[in-house]
């Protein structure tokens, strides 16, 4: 028979253009699409009350016998109400349809029935309002909800599903081979689509979730896998020669295990592989990523190649300078810093000796992937805070070499698994420890008449000497009641707590230039206090910063608060985080209390999936992933899960394009749009 996923809506019982069009507002064009479109939610009647029991207004479950046929009278506006008596053995009930001129013939007298609805009490007693309902003999106990559109009822899609399920030939396709769906006990494709639009008890639900659930996390994370492999091209930057252990010698202090094993697994990819190194080194504030990537330059440099390090902003591009110019002093390496900030002709300098080879490790923002900008043997291209540049960003840098390694840093901490779907196209090390001698920050919760107390710390601190952050999740006045505003907030501090002390203030509406300007001013110590929004989320290096105040913090999610924590405790003093929020419900301190138990951000990042979904980590719906029909990032045992089947999967058929894989594969281009559906055969 031809797919499913091209017979038309249209070739359903019931369902004319009109219908059909209400249907495609939904996105479900085929009959094949409609078997994919699974509940929002279930309602559970596998647990009946008794009509003697219900005392007071809900959601109620009842199963009972229809006393009398359903009797139709006309009210104000044209409309129908329709009324009707049902028993169980331990009473009646009344209840009641408005507007719904099919119930009388939808209900037959003295048959017994499932009714799920809504119990009101008025001066005459309790009554059921329009229910949702089915006959006992039918045996279904949990019921789906569906998402619906205008015109188009939950019970209509359900339905029209129904419908469907019955053109489903008695064997189909399973994308998943028996074997794994044997070894991983998964049931079979047809049985999950049956269960989980109509399962007979919560178990059969559970076992099609899991079925389904799991092969949508095998799809993604075998075609991301297929997505780096096609990635990969043949690089002409050969690296015959690891100077790692060279490079180590000129720290002035020991590197992590971590970082060792960060390094060697670039390495590895540069010296063992024909293709392009395609890594990214992912690593909590703090971590080292920056000496990391240092090594990594210096290696590459040894083997006669150009090394180019990309920052998001001129005020980091500068600190990164700095930075490289300390970890090799002494190495000989010819070091510049190419950004638009600079003079045209110091531009101009710079860009004549990245031309003719001079300069070996370039350090800078944009201004390294204009057309001006020329290298003579770019042999690896670095990115920090890998968020902040396109697809497209990168790939300019690539191309101002013959396919040179790419090395990008992010310091957003994401659950393994999770990452290894996000980042599909990229290989992935983790520095998962920080150096001994780091301090951790100590953080608090505080509410808001706590928050004198604070800002006497804070001149206390910097009394001492020491900075301080105070950020505040919007800018303008109005946006939200009862949130900061930062503009008024400075403005306020300036004139009361903070009168005597400079005060700067940071957000997201400044021009680039006085953004850089204030943040150079609070980095320079000529500003004691910065005001800011979270565009310090990723910013500069200010050591001598001990105090991080951050108000509504109910506001932000927990990777982003560990983020703007790790502003702090770069210095060798102790320093501070203080939380401030007024929302005392259980379940956002217990969020916030994370921060003050743990330092770990991929403890947090993993708390935060639990929590609050993916969100957090790539904006909504900026990630770039294909849209799920079922699955949730969220769901970690099934990521992990997903994990398994798919490396199981490549060692036992070796090749994704066994043709044993052939309907994995056409899932694989469903899902990534590259193909038509061709499973339920």
């Amino acid at each position: 028979m031809p797919s499913l996923y091209k017979t038309p809506i249209t070739a359903l019982a019931g369902v004319g253009a009109k219908r059909a069009e209400q249907f495609h507002k939904l996105g479900v064009q085929s009959v094949g699409d409609l078997i994919n479109f699974y509940p929002r939610a279930y309602e559970d009647w596998s647990s009946p009350v008794k009509i003697e029991d219900i005392s007071e207004e809900g959601m109620v479950c009842i199963k009972a016998v229809l006393a009398s046929p359903i009797s139709d009278a006309m009210i104000g506006g044209g409309r129908i109400l329709s009324r009707g008596t049902v028993y169980d053995d331990t009473g009646t009930l009344k209840i009641v349809f408005f507007n719904n001129r099919y119930i009388s013939q939808m209900l037959t007298y003295g048959i017994e029935y499932f009714f799920y609805g809504k119990i009101t009490f008025d001066s005459y007693g309790a009554q059921l309002v329009s229910p949702t309902f089915a006959p006992v003999s039918e045996g279904t106990r949990i019921h789906p909800i569906y998402r619906t559109t205008a015109g188009l009822t939950s019970k209509t899609i359900a339905n029209a599903v129904k419908n469907a399920l019955k053109m489903l030939p008695e064997h189909i396709g399973d994308p998943l081979p028996e074997q794994v769906r044997r070894h991983f006990d998964l049931c079979g494709l047809r049985q999950a689509l049956c269960d989980i639009h109509f399962p007979k008890d919560s178990a059969a639900l559970e076992t099609a979730r899991r079925r389904l659930v799991t092969e949508e996390l095998v799809v993604l994370n075998l075609g991301m896998r297929s997505l780096r492999e096609h990635s990969r091209t043949l690089t002409g930057v050969r690296i015959t020669e690891d100077h790692s252990a060279e490079f180590e010698q000129l720290l002035p202090f020991e590197l992590t295990g971590a970082q060792k094993r960060a390094i060697a697994d670039c390495v590895a990819d540069m010296t063992e592989k024909t293709a392009q190194m395609n890594r990214l080194v992912q690593g909590d504030v703090g971590a080292g990523k920056t000496a990391v990537a240092a090594s990594v330059c210096y290696t590459v440099i040894k083997n006669g190649f150009q090394a180019a390090f990309m920052a998001p902003t001129e005020i980091l591009a500068r600190q990164h300078f700095e930075t490289f110019r300390k970890l090799l002093e002494g190495s000989g390496v010819q070091i510049e810093l190419l950004t638009g900030a600079l003079k045209e002709s110091e531009k101009k300098r710079v860009r004549q000796s990245i031309a003719d080879g001079t300069a070996q490790l370039i350090i800078g923002t944009h201004a390294l992937i204009t057309d001006k900008t020329e290298f003579a043997n770019l042999g690896v291209a670095v990115t920090d805070e890998q968020h902040r540049f396109g697809v497209a960003q990168r790939a300019k840098l690539l191309s101002k070499g013959d396919n040179p390694h790419l090395l990008v840093m992010s310091a957003t901490p994401i659950p393994r698994t999770l990452g290894l779907i996000i980042f599909g196209d990229l290989d992935i090390s983790v520095i998962d420890e920080l150096p001994p001698n780091r301090k951790p920050v100590r953080t608090v919760l505080r509410g808001g008449k706590d928050r004198e107390g604070v800002f006497r710390f804070i001149r206390e601190e910097i009394a001492n000497g020491r900075q301080a952050y105070i950020v505040c999740p919007l800018v303008e006045e109005g946006e939200l009641d009862n949130v900061a505003s930062a503009q008024e907030y400075a403005a306020e501090l300036m004139l009361s707590q903070f009168r005597d002390i400079p005060v700067g203030i940071v957000h997201g509406q400044l021009k680039p230039d006085e953004k850089e300007a204030e943040m150079n001013r609070f980095a320079n110590n000529e500003t004691k206090l910065l005001v800011a929004t979270t565009v310090i989320e990723v910013g500069v290096d200010v050591p001598n910063a001990s105090v991080m105040m951050i108000e509504n913090a109910e506001r932000f999610g927990l990777s982003q608060l560990h983020q703007l924590r790790g502003r702090v405790g770069r210095g060798g003093a102790q320093s501070y985080c203080v939380l401030i929020s007024d929302h005392y419900s259980k379940a956002t301190r217990q969020r916030l209390e994370v921060l003050c138990r743990t330092n770990d951000g991929f403890k947090i990042a993993d708390e935060d999936l639990k929590m609050r979904g993916p969100g957090d980590f790539f904006g909504e719906r900026q990630h770039g992933l294909p849209q799920l029909a079922i699955a949730d990032f969220a769901d970690t045992k099934s990521l992990d899960l997903s994990q398994k089947i798919a490396d199981y999967i490549l060692f036992i058929y070796k090749d994704l394009r066994s043709d044993d894989l052939r309907l994995l594969n056409a899932e694989i281009d469903r899902l990534f749009d590259r193909g038509g559906r061709n499973t339920l055969n």
